[in-house]
């Protein structure tokens, strides 16, 4: 099929503007897409600690879902963001696309559940959305159904250059470590590190929650921001830092050159915005990552000697390369 010429991303638009009244209604209508094709993957993928056979990927076309295991063969799903489609790739040659295209949430669920229906793969979801306020069954959500290219590929490139900052984040650290991966439930990227120990049972905790910090971690990611379940709202994109448990004190403790310790979300927050406005936005969202982490794992007596890089010092700063692993050249950044 012809599929429309892909457009190239110049280096100025590596943190383009994202603002959230903007792009609002295709945000939450993405939202529900990817959660459609996400439980696809929760379904027929074995289930891993920490949820880790749930997420999506970052990779150079927009999301994946990686391999998901089907009997002795296997597929992929992508939400290619650049020539706007939904690819469907099995281990057996077949290939099958969708449009990505203003339409509603119940007619992207009919058509993509009929393209997989079509390649031979049989499988049923529950059609409720999760981790979203007064959720509407996928086959019955006609009022969600915009769709804008431009803010789509502007929260590609930021998911892109975002990840390459916690992918490099993430090699600091030699300990239990989850990879970069985007969750589709509540649309954020993250990563999280684990100190070893189990945390504290919190009986209040629903399931999903009790697995996802039955141990200590200390958690970094980017979320587009919006309103929580909690009723609380973040008024834009955000990267974001936080510790389950949080020690005491943790909210006075770290002083990262640009952000602020919000205590209606309980967690560090660098407002995207303020990202954007920086010389060096790599290095500012390094700093961020690394001294709300060091402030936590201090505080809550983590065991860095063995968890992190010997090349990365007591505060954080990298003082030689570590062995075998390439480090950025001097003055390198993603929004050169």
């Amino acid at each position: 099929m012809n599929t429309p010429k892909r457009s190239a991303v110049s280096a100025d638009e590596t943190w383009p503007a994202l603002p959230l009244e903007d792009w609002l209604d295709t945000y939450t209508t993405l939202h529900m897409w990817t959660q459609i094709v996400g439980k696809i993957r929760l379904e027929l993928s074995p289930r891993l600690n920490q949820w880790w056979h749930v997420p999506f990927y970052v990779d150079p076309w927009g999301l994946t879902t990686s391999l998901i295991p089907l009997g002795s063969a296997g597929f992929s799903v992508r939400f290619d963001f650049l020539d706007h489609l939904l690819v469907l790739e099995t281990s057996g040659g077949t290939i099958r696309t969708l449009f990505l295209r203003p339409q509603s949430v119940a007619e992207f669920y009919r058509d993509f559940m009929k393209m997989l229906d079509d390649a031979g793969i049989r499988v049923k979801i529950r059609t409720l959305p999760c981790e979203v306020p007064d959720p509407i069954p996928f086959d019955q959500d006609t009022v969600h159904a915009a769709y804008d290219r431009e803010y789509v590929q502007r929260l590609w490139r930021i998911l892109l250059a975002g990840s390459n900052v916690l992918q490099e984040f993430r090699a600091r650290f030699i300990g239990k470590c989850s990879p970069v991966h985007f969750f589709w439930g509540s649309f954020d990227l993250a990563v999280t590190r684990f100190s070893g120990r189990r945390a504290p049972e919190n009986p209040k905790a629903d399931p999903i929650t009790r697995e996802a910090y039955s141990h200590e971690v200390s958690s970094a990611g980017w979320w587009p921001g919006g309103m929580t379940l909690a009723g609380a709202k973040v008024p834009g994109a955000a990267f974001y830092s936080y510790m389950v448990p949080q020690p005491p004190g943790f909210a006075e403790q770290a002083r990262p050159k640009a952000g602020h310790y919000d205590s209606a979300q309980g967690e560090y927050l660098l407002m995207y915005d303020e990202l954007r406005r920086q010389e060096s936005p790599r290095a500012v969202l390094l700093d961020f990552l690394q001294t709300t982490y060091v402030a936590g794992a201090e505080m809550a007596k983590w065991d860095r000697v063995a968890l992190e890089q010997p090349g990365v010092s007591a505060s954080g700063v990298e003082e030689s390369p570590a062995p075998g692993i390439p480090q950025p050249r001097q003055g390198e950044d993603y929004a050169a």
